[in-house]
C-alpha cells in the first residue's frame, strides 16, 4: 500500500532539558501525519464529524523508541495502512531522521459514532480513498 509522507520539525517546546525529544511528543507526530494523510485524500474530521458525526480515535498503540530525535531535527513521518476491517483501521507509522529510524509505531483506529460512542462502520467513501 502507500506510504505518506509528513515531514515535522523538532522545535524547543518538542524536547526535554537536554535537548531530546520528550517521549510523549511523538504521539503529537504521529497524530499529526495520521491527520494530514486523511486530508490529503479529501476527507477533514471536522467536515466528518460535524456532516456525519463520526470521528477516529486511538483504540491502541504501541511504540519502540529506537534512536533519540533532538532539537532542530528534520524529519519525516511515514504512515501507511495495513489492514482495514468493519470500524478499524490498522496503521504502521516510523519517524525517521534521513535514512535512520528513530522511533515505529502500531495504530489501532476506530471509527466511532459521537454520538453513542459506539464503533461504527468506516463511511465507504474513507475506506475506498485508502485502499487505492
Amino acid at each position: 500500500m502507500h506510504i505518506f509522507q509528513f515531514p515535522v520539525r523538532v522545535y524547543y517546546e518538542d524536547t526535554d532539558a537536554g535537548g531530546v525529544v520528550y517521549h510523549a511528543r511523538y504521539l503529537h507526530f504521529y497524530e499529526r501525519a495520521r491527520t494530514e494523510f486523511l486530508r490529503s485524500l479529501h476527507f477533514s474530521q471536522q467536515h466528518l464529524l460535524t456532516e456525519q458525526g463520526i470521528a477516529f480515535v486511538v483504540k491502541s498503540m504501541s511504540i519502540d523508541y529506537l534512536l533519540p530525535a533532538k532539537l532542530d531535527d528534520s524529519l519525516m513521518v511515514e504512515t501507511k495502512i495495513e489492514q482495514m476491517k468493519g470500524a478499524t483501521i490498522f496503521f504502521s507509522q516510523c519517524l525517521k531522521r534521513e535514512n535512520q529510524v528513530l522511533s515505529v509505531a502500531t495504530v489501532k483506529v476506530a471509527c466511532v459514532d459521537l454520538g453513542k460512542m459506539k464503533p461504527v462502520a468506516l463511511p465507504k467513501e474513507v475506506k475506498a480513498a485508502f485502499s487505492q
